[in-house]
């Protein structure tokens, strides 16, 4: 059978199970999932050693610090993604939610219900544990889910799709609700982009390379998830320390995730005290600063930031700084490069928090706050199925009710219509 043969397959197959799971009761998909969390850990060292041929392969292939330490699994990773899975199974079913009911004058009641949106692709590289959390908010939502990782996680994600399916099977389920594409060559990708009467919608993860090849091949629509290019503005009225804890977390804690820190925006009025005193804080963490010719007047030791560096998502110890004109120069710096991922004000002025809430229109906006928050688990919507730089159908971190969609109800009485 071919790639393109087996691909067809796997969609078909993915088709008639998501039929199955759509039906399942909450309490079933909690049972499920809680013995998916449980074999995980079970599986925890056999896991790990199939990980290590990744990290093996990714080091030989010239993979960064940053790239590996996405791939990486231990122990403690693996439990971490068992507790994602139970916590998605803790979470209110969306599905067969009546979100609103009203009566028309000819005495019909008309709702919208939730249903999930059937097959999900998902197409994602390196972090292996996309494939635990798409699954778990996949099938919890009532969706069948065809995943496609990449090959620098192969191993790791064979390992971990069969410990799940395993689950599946157990209890009677069909295992194409749950899939891994086995072909680690581009025509895996480009033939499940073809398979518009069986997928649904498709959710790529990862390098800006990978979502733009998506978007340009795929017959079936795409919630994308661009890069991450975050700021933080430092307002006339911060708090130096705090803006130090946040600015350290944002982009020290794990620089090669897309909710990092890249660009940080500093108030004029503050440039003479708080530019030294940030750069000497990061530099002396062995972060890269790039900063424009107002930041370097103070800070003559850093790098001369390009246009390039405006836009670039460097998941690196690399931070790119400019001096603004106050909350207005923040706000146009962001509306103009501004991935529409998150971005975050320190700030002590209610008034200028509530007006960076109210203009800048990312996926997340934060006041006094870490962007490493943007995250599904951390604003309590359980695992994530990514973060969505896109505002249809769904905008920002992506958890359990956003793999649904609604359909109309009504009840009548007889009613015709004159």
């Amino acid at each position: 059978m071919s790639i393109a043969e087996k691909i067809r397959t796997i969609a078909v197959e993915a088709r008639q199970a998501s039929l199955a799971m759509a039906r399942l009761s909450s309490k079933v998909k909690n049972e499920l999932l809680t013995d998916m969390a449980t074999a995980l850990t079970d599986n925890a060292p056999q896991i790990v050693e199939e990980n290590r041929k990744d990290l093996q392969a990714g080091e030989k292939n010239g993979l960064s610090a940053a790239m590996l330490d996405r791939l990486m699994l231990d122990e403690a990773r693996v439990k971490a993604m068992a507790d994602a899975i139970r916590e998605v199974a803790a979470l209110p079913d969306p599905v067969g939610e009546v979100t609103g009911m009203w009566k028309r004058p000819n005495e019909l009641m008309v709702g919208k219900m939730r249903i999930p949106l059937g097959v999900i692709g998902i197409i994602y590289e390196s972090r292996p544990n996309v494939t635990s959390d798409a699954a778990a908010l996949c099938l919890k939502s009532g969706n069948a889910v065809v995943l496609r990782g990449g090959s620098e996680a192969i191993h790791s994600n064979l390992v971990i799709a069969r410990v799940l399916k395993d689950e599946l099977v157990k209890r009677g389920l069909p295992s194409a609700a749950l899939s891994l594409i086995p072909f680690v060559e581009r025509e895996g990708v480009t033939e499940m982009l073809k398979q518009e009467e069986f997928i649904d919608v498709i959710i790529p993860r990862g390098g800006e390379s990978l979502i733009r090849f998506v978007v340009e091949h795929s017959k079936i629509p795409v919630i994308k998830h661009y890069k991450g290019v975050c700021h933080i503005f430092v307002d006339a009225s911060a708090d130096f320390e705090m803006a130090r804890e946040i600015i350290i977390n944002a982009k020290i804690q794990r620089p090669g995730v897309c909710n990092a820190l890249e660009t940080l925006l500093i108030h004029r009025d503050l440039a003479e005290s708080f530019v030294p005193f940030i750069y000497l804080t990061l530099s002396g963490l062995g972060v890269e600063l790039r900063g424009d010719a107002a930041f370097r007047r103070f800070a003559p030791m850093a790098k001369e930031a390009t246009e390039e560096d405006w836009h670039a998502e460097y998941l690196d110890l690399i931070l790119s700084v400019a001096v603004v004109d106050g909350l207005d120069g923040a706000i146009d710096h962001i509306n103009r490069y501004s991935s529409l991922h998150t971005e975050s004000i320190i700030t002590a002025d209610y008034a200028n928090a509530q007006r960076f809430i109210r203009e800048v229109n990312s996926g997340v906006v934060m006041v006094n706050a870490s962007t490493r928050f943007s995250d599904g688990n951390q604003l309590g919507l359980g695992a994530e199925i990514g973060i969505s730089t896109t505002k249809l159908h769904s905008f920002g971190p992506m958890g359990l009710t956003d793999l649904t969609t609604t359909k109309f109800i009504v009840y009548g009485d007889g009613q015709v219509r004159p």
